[in-house]
Formats: structure tokens, sequence, C-alpha cells
């Protein structure tokens, strides 16, 4: 798959760049990349939600009436579930949400968000720049110059360019990530991939050095 390549200024370059089928043309994977952006969440969550059982919640153990005699059910101490300030039954308590995922799936679900985003003629080629100083307006401007200001876009750099990463960061729904940190998530949430020219070929030899499943 060819695109061209644009300048910062919304131009077009006269050169063109060929994304290879074996990361940008595969047939995606559906469950794969659910897995995948399941696990992304999953790994995201605290998990510090906490709920008082009987025996941790302060209250006397005293019998409320007698048991028998009054026409109703025996009723225990006030820290029974069925009052009000009493217990929780079956309440949350803390634990981790994160599980595994084999390396080649989550290879095949990256490469299949980006099939879906090459198909869906998504993605847009950037020549390499840089910016001298921090500046939201710069990074405003470009996104303008490339028609993808107010829609959710995702930069991927060949490596971490501060500056930009500085200059995106109070700009809404825009982010920057490198080619090593790509993941699914990112991928499928974002409306346009504005891929640098240079980090290309990281993402290819990322993506291709590791067979799939």
């Amino acid at each position: 798959m060819e695109l061209v390549v644009y300048k910062i200024d919304g131009s077009k370059t006269s050169r063109k760049v060929n994304l290879e089928d074996a990361v940008f043309g595969i047939e995606p994977n559906d469950h794969a990349i659910y897995l995948d952006v399941k696990q992304h969440q999953a790994n995201k969550r605290q998990g510090t939600h906490s709920s008082l059982e009987k025996s941790q919640i302060s209250g006397t153990t005293r019998k409320l009436k007698r048991q028998k005699g009054t026409g109703g059910a025996r009723a225990g101490s006030m820290k029974s579930p069925l009052f009000s300030g009493g217990a929780r039954v079956f309440g949350p308590h803390p634990r981790d949400y994160s599980f595994k995922l084999n390396k080649k799936l989550k290879v095949l679900a990256r490469k299949s968000a980006l099939s879906y985003k090459a198909k869906e003629n998504n993605i847009i080629v950037l020549e390499d720049f840089k910016f001298e100083e921090i500046a939201t307006k710069q990074y405003q401007t470009l996104l303008n110059n490339l028609q993808v200001a107010g829609k959710r876009t995702l930069m991927v750099t060949a490596a971490s360019e501060q500056t930009i990463v500085l200059s995106s960061r109070n700009i809404q729904k825009a982010k920057v990530t490198t080619a090593a940190s790509l993941n699914t998530y990112d991928i499928l949430n974002a409306a346009n991939l504005i891929i640098l020219e240079s980090s290309i070929k990281e993402i290819e030899n990322i993506h291709s050095s590791t067979q799939t499943i």
C-alpha cells in the first residue's frame, strides 16, 4: 500500500512510502483485538475497592430481642447484613485485575488494528520534523493543516520527542507515542493515525520480526 508523504504545512511532498502488507494489510483478527484491549483496560484498574464484612465492623454483639415468642424471625447483632449500618455480604475486596497474554497474540492484535486503519484510509504519513521549543500553538496549527483538528489523533514518532509530546499535551483528543510504545487500544481509539516517516520502518521491524500465531 502506497501513501503520499505530507509536510507539516499540510501540502504533499513528491515522495511516497510503501506500507508492508505483512503489517498494514493482514486480515484482521477481531478476537485478538478484543483480548488485547481487554487486557489493556484491566491492567489500568486499581482494584482498591473494599467493603467491610461482619467480622470487620465495630458494634455490639448482644441479642436485640429474645429469640422466641415475638412472632418474627430471630435477630442477632446489629452487625448483621440485614440491618442498616451492618456488614455487606460478598462485597468487593482489593484484587489485581491484570492478566497475561501471549506476545504473538498481542503483535497480531496490533497488526490487525493497523490494518483496519489502513483499510479505512485513516493513516497520514508525515515527514520528520522537530519543534525547537514547546509550543501548543504550533501543534494545533499542524493539526489544522492536516485537517484533523478536533478529531482524536495519535502521532507515532520513531523515538521520544519531548518537545512534541509536551506541545500536544494540552490539546484535547491529541496524543503522541513512540513506535515501541504503540498499543492496540490507542490505535483503535484514534480517528486518525499520524505516522512520522522515520517511524514506519520502526513499526514494521517491531511487528514483522515476530511471527504471529
